[in-house]
């Protein structure tokens, strides 16, 4: 089993910046994706980002490109999502979520495994 455990998470004004991590522990791969998405309350899972096994390979939602950076630390096991200019519409709970390949995915049904998620609200 895998745990991933999301920190970073909190009320911020619009404009400002949040940095979460998700440090992932348990049963290990020897190579995986990983990748964050979010749900607002009355709103589906939304992809924000995902990063492959490397860190060769990237992708953002729209809503988020150019605003958010991904990137891992493949020793601790963590990956992080770097948030800058936030604007209302990011307020949601976000989750990391771990994919047994290499090769990053933009779809929730590819990742087998998820945290607990981490609050971000942001506020006008």
């Amino acid at each position: 089993q895998v745990r991933l455990v999301e920190s970073g998470g909190g009320l911020v004004q619009a404009g400002g910046s949040l940095r979460l991590s998700c440090a992932a522990s348990g049963r290990t791969f020897s190579s995986y994706a990983m990748g964050w998405f979010r749900q607002a309350p009355g709103k589906v899972h939304e992809f924000v980002a995902a990063i492959s096994w490397s860190s060769g390979t990237t992708d953002y939602g729209d809503s988020v490109k150019g605003r958010f950076t991904i990137s891992r630390d493949n020793a601790k096991n963590t990956v992080y999502l770097q948030m800058s200019s936030l604007k209302p519409e990011d307020s949601a709970t976000y989750y990391c979520a771990v994919r047994p390949s290499a090769i990053m995915s933009i779809k929730e049904y590819e990742y087998d495994y998820w945290g607990q998620g981490t609050q971000v609200t942001v506020s006008s």
